[in-house]
């Protein structure tokens, strides 16, 4: 089944697909000919992916899904969630968005002083699919992944992305990027929203 997973991060997709495994044919962004400007102007993870999915299906008129994810840390009243991959823009209008380095080095300086570290990655899937007979109307449906954890003091670890030298899962004693691809793909807050999706997938197209 070909598939449309509306990115062009590499690290997403290579999550995915390692995931979803090689029954499913994922395609990015790119691989559409999508270049646009996706907007993503919801205040909740739920309201981006869908709107994501939304904008994809309804230009190319194919099976689609979209993902957004926030850390959303207890101390700071959820935050970053929805502005996780722009943290250090939002604090701070002459940083740089999408710089990972400078989003936990905001994060950090933004939990000087708190004891509670307490922290969760979620991640919501919004999957739109063709309807399989005429006259159906198209399917659409969310998926929701969480991991609790916590924040740590300093960067551990060279493997991830975004946020994962400084968060460690709840049950182990190694960050996201100590812990290695591998690891997290079975139990990152993605991985747990993918198997949803997967398995909602093997039930309708079988």
């Amino acid at each position: 089944m070909k598939i449309v997973f509306a990115t062009n991060n590499k690290h997403k997709l290579d999550e995915i697909r390692n995931i979803l495994g090689k029954q499913f044919e994922v395609l990015s962004l790119n691989d559409i000919g999508c270049h646009d400007d996706i907007p993503e102007t919801g205040t909740m993870l739920e309201e981006n992916a869908r709107q994501k999915a939304e904008y994809i299906y309804n230009k190319y008129h194919c099976n689609v899904f979209a993902d957004d994810t926030g850390l959303e840390v207890e101390a700071l009243d959820g935050e970053p969630g929805v502005y996780s991959a722009r943290y250090a823009a939002v604090k701070n209008p002459n940083a740089q968005s999408h710089d990972s380095e400078a989003n936990m080095t905001t994060l950090l300086k933004e939990l000087t002083g708190k004891e509670n570290r307490k922290a969760r990655f979620r991640t919501v899937i919004s999957l739109i699919l063709i309807p399989q007979k005429e006259g159906q109307e198209s399917l659409s449906t969310l998926f929701e992944g969480i991991v609790e954890g916590e924040i740590i003091s300093e960067r551990r670890g060279g493997e991830g992305f975004g946020y994962d030298p400084i968060f460690q899962p709840e049950g182990y004693d190694k960050t996201f990027a100590e812990l290695g691809n591998n690891i997290k793909n079975t139990i990152s807050h993605r991985a747990r929203a993918v198997a949803k999706l997967a398995a909602h997938l093997k039930v309708a197209n079988p």
